[in-house]
């Protein structure tokens, strides 16, 4: 098994094996994760072991807050409880619609279930491909930006070192503790990941959580 992939399981969910030795590398390495990363206790971050799932959440998720994505969701499960590519296509695009689904995430979300219901995509291989070849084929699936490969790859492969720089998320964490607030460049966000190397979706991680409301 690809070292990647080994996680310890928590029913449903799973825990990345890596976790607690990139906790201790960068707090020794970086002064704010230093402060940032005991805040959080034995929190971490949760991957989900169902491919098609994770992707038809992050599509769902795209360009709306955490909150909205979350009723989305449970919109979208009424619909299609089990959430798999067969349940969606049986569904059609009218229930979909009719969950609250804008149009064009419903096609997306269509024509993932398509791709994973004719094998178009080598879900089974995943595990072994580089960050880099896992995010080639995703993008060519409508609806897939190269964002939502990469949060597939943090929550669902529990890669440990994706660095999404198109993630709100992580830009407005960076400048929250590293920039005082004020806005930042890319060249910023990789000037202060290359010190994150080779835990940077760990450290990804604990900037999403800077913004959580109880340590604003």
């Amino acid at each position: 098994m690809n070292k990647n992939s080994r996680v310890r399981s928590n029913g449903d969910l799973h825990v990345p094996h890596y976790w607690e030795e990139a906790k201790n590398e960068l707090m020794k390495r970086d002064r704010i994760l230093r402060k940032l990363i005991p805040q959080f206790g034995d929190l971490y971050l949760l991957g989900r072991d169902d491919p098609f799932t994770t992707l038809t959440r992050s599509i769902i998720a795209q360009q709306i807050s955490g909150v909205s994505a979350n009723l989305l969701w449970e919109k979208y499960l009424t619909v299609c409880p089990k959430s798999t590519p067969v349940e969606v296509l049986a569904a059609g695009k009218e229930k979909l619609l009719a969950s609250g689904l804008s149009k064009r995430k419903t096609d997306y979300i269509l024509d993932l279930a398509g791709h994973f219901k004719d094998g178009k995509v080598h879900v089974d291989n995943w595990v072994d491909m580089t960050d880099e070849a896992v995010i080639a084929e995703l993008v060519q699936i409508r609806g897939i930006s190269r964002w939502t490969a990469e949060m597939f790859l943090i929550f669902n492969l529990l890669r440990p070192n994706i660095l999404p720089l198109d993630d709100a998320g992580l830009i407005n964490g960076i400048s929250k503790n590293y920039f005082s607030g004020e806005p930042v460049s890319r060249i910023d966000l990789r000037e202060v990941a290359a010190n994150w190397e080779p835990w940077r979706t760990v450290a990804t991680w604990y900037m999403w959580r800077s913004l959580d409301e109880k340590i604003a």
